[in-house]
């Protein structure tokens, strides 16, 4: 029986290829990682919407970690499990200081129910980069003209959009401005050109939405293993009891790993199962 009896996984870079497929060797890896009693856990970065669609073909029904830990839902049926909102004053301080610095912030609440999942201060932005953004997601936006005056209830992340300079500019100063009120991460989706500088509540990042879901199963956290390839992966990567980079990811994760897989290219996932149930 293997050690390890939980499987966290990034998704963008980690489960699906570039074309955001999930390859029949990978599916069928981690069905094998199931069948030997192991529970599989999707952490990701991604809204729980552009999530969810991937729990029937890995015949998942554990929670779903969305937002780099922020919001963790029941794909059965779509009830909120956990949603760490940013607190309102510390919220309207973080939008007034992006707000100045000359970004405009698109925030999100847990209203997939209600069949959007982000407000924006105006549709028509100045920024070409969060244009695209706010082009490829209009169905799943609402406008509130008084965002950071009095932005709407229920927010537990938002993010700002750049160069990764001017992202992790802005990151600077948010923590100059607000030290260890906030987690932050500078990472560029493979679905944009832009930066983002994604913000949630100081203390809350993959990590501690697995550890979390761990303690309710009984499961130590020297027998979780954590996969990923960017930034907001090196908290869960660093805590888990074996940490995995993928070949594919950046150098600051690979550094943190305790071992490297094949790239996603490669069905690195596969490689990963046959390490903890094989015992390789």
């Amino acid at each position: 029986m293997s050690r390890y009896r939980l499987l966290a996984i990034d998704i963008d870079g980690t489960l699906v290829n570039v074309d955001d497929e999930l390859s029949p060797p990978t599916r069928e890896a981690l069905m094998r990682a199931g069948a030997h009693g192991i529970q599989v856990v999707l952490a990701t970065g991604r809204r729980y919407r552009q999530t969810v669609y991937l729990a029937d073909p890995l015949a998942i029904d554990v929670p779903l970690i969305t937002a780099s830990g922020a919001l963790i839902k029941d794909p059965i049926d779509h009830r909120t499990l956990l949603c760490e909102t940013i607190e309102p004053a510390l919220l309207r301080e973080t939008l007034t200081i992006i707000d100045q610095v000359g970004y405009e912030p698109v925030v999100f609440a847990d209203t997939y129910n209600e069949g959007f999942d982000f407000y924006l201060g105006r549709r028509e932005v100045a920024c070409p980069l969060l244009a695209e953004y706010v082009t490829k997601n209009i169905t799943f936006g609402r406008v509130w003209p008084e965002l950071v005056e009095s932005p709407p209830e229920g927010i537990f992340t938002l993010f700002a959009v750049g160069s990764k300079t001017q992202m992790l500019a802005l990151q600077d100063e948010l923590h100059r401005n607000l030290p260890e009120k906030l987690s932050t991460h500078v990472l560029r989706s493979p679905r944009y050109e832009g930066f983002m500088c994604e913000v949630a509540a100081g203390g809350v990042d993959k990590w501690s939405a697995i550890r979390r879901l761990a303690a309710q199963w009984d499961i130590d956290t020297a027998a979780i293993c954590a996969v990923g390839d960017d930034v907001n992966d090196l908290p869960m990567i660093r805590g888990a009891g074996l940490g995995v980079a993928m070949g594919n990811a950046v150098a600051e994760v690979k550094d943190a790993a305790d071992r490297v897989a094949p790239s996603q290219s490669d069905d690195g996932l596969v490689e990963v199962v046959r390490w903890i149930v094989d015992g390789e």
